[in-house]
């Protein structure tokens, strides 16, 4: 009788020990996540609303702050030459950057997927611009766009070229920022690369059967599989097209003539030379409503161009109950 009451008193205790092993099991991977969600929480997500609520008051760095409204909004609008300027210099910059970086980062992975020798010591050398500091590389970009003694009129001049002065002439100003900002997209063509990587053979052997050659091939199978990567690239394109700043702030200041005179430079001129704190959140706001249209068109769009391997395009509905009367 003893024996069978310690049996019994140790299964509560043994249920209770699988209860806690239980909790603690299940509280575990939150407890791994806690950083990032605190990181989000605290400097991601709580900024992010601090700055919509003082889009709505006049915030000066030292002062009274005071509720005005849309009125910072209607400032920008009406009122504010800068504004349109710097949107219309961003738009036109995005519109030179964007498939240019798609196309040279997608060339690089091209060059860097074929079987040489000593690949990887390219691959090394065509990604460690990305890792260079916007500060050293603007100093780097200083010195090559020199009218005086850069390295780049030096080498025009022996081609019998007069070059411009790039960083002071403004038909030039804006097409050397986009060069520079080329340099350092190596992350872009490691994801390309990584999308020509998971292309399946076979496609290419089958293509070659049928007679396609290498042209045929990179239209017909390589542009449609990499699709998936050519969106995300194109999206995180403009993203940092609407981004730019380091560049123009240290090599040009936003000239000539505020002709590289971006739209995040106006945003940080207003809170940190104007002390606008409120008026550059509106701005900030604004700003994120005009990625966020892109980037909503962007994948409206995808459904025509996108391809995801194993999924078929949807027919349009009139398509399929024509095919549908057809077969009955």
């Amino acid at each position: 009788m003893a024996q069978t009451y310690l049996q019994n008193t140790s299964e509560p205790t043994a249920t209770l020990k699988a209860l806690k092993k239980r909790r603690w099991g299940g509280l575990a991977p939150y407890l791994f996540i806690f950083p990032w969600i605190f990181g989000f929480v605290f400097f991601t997500l709580g900024p992010l609303l601090f700055s919509l609520v003082i889009s709505f008051f006049d915030w000066p760095i030292v002062g009274k702050v005071t509720f005005i409204g849309l009125d910072n909004y209607v400032e920008m609008f009406s009122n504010d030459p800068l504004f349109w300027k710097s949107l219309f210099v961003t738009l036109k910059f995005a519109a030179l950057f964007v498939p240019l970086n798609i196309v040279v980062a997608l060339g690089l992975a091209m060059l860097l997927n074929q079987r040489v020798k000593g690949s990887a010591i390219f691959r090394t050398a065509f990604y460690l611009p990305s890792v260079i500091s916007g500060v050293a590389l603007a100093m780097i970009w200083s010195w090559v766009y020199s009218g005086d003694y850069g390295i780049l009129n030096y080498f025009l001049s022996v081609l019998g070229i007069q070059g411009p002065d790039w960083l002071n002439d403004t038909n030039w100003s804006l097409v050397a920022m986009v060069v520079a900002s080329l340099w350092g997209q190596g992350s872009m063509m490691l994801i390309f690369l990584a999308g020509l990587k998971g292309i399946p053979k076979d496609l290419y052997e089958s293509a070659s059967i049928d007679g396609a050659g290498k042209i045929r091939k990179f239209l017909s199978v390589t542009i449609p599989m990499i699709t998936p990567t050519i969106l995300f690239n194109l999206i995180t394109s403009i993203i940092a097209a609407f981004q730019q700043l380091t560049l123009a702030l240290l090599l040009t200041g936003g000239g000539p003539m505020k002709s590289t005179y971006f739209y995040a430079m106006y945003m940080y001129e207003n809170a940190f030379k104007y002390f606008k704190m409120g008026y550059s959140a509106a701005n900030a706001w604004f700003m994120f409503l005009i990625v966020l249209t892109l980037t909503f068109l962007v994948f409206k769009s995808s459904e025509a161009w996108v391809f995801y391997e194993g999924e078929m395009k949807k027919q349009p509905q009139k398509k399929l109950k024509a095919s549908t009367r057809g077969r009955s």
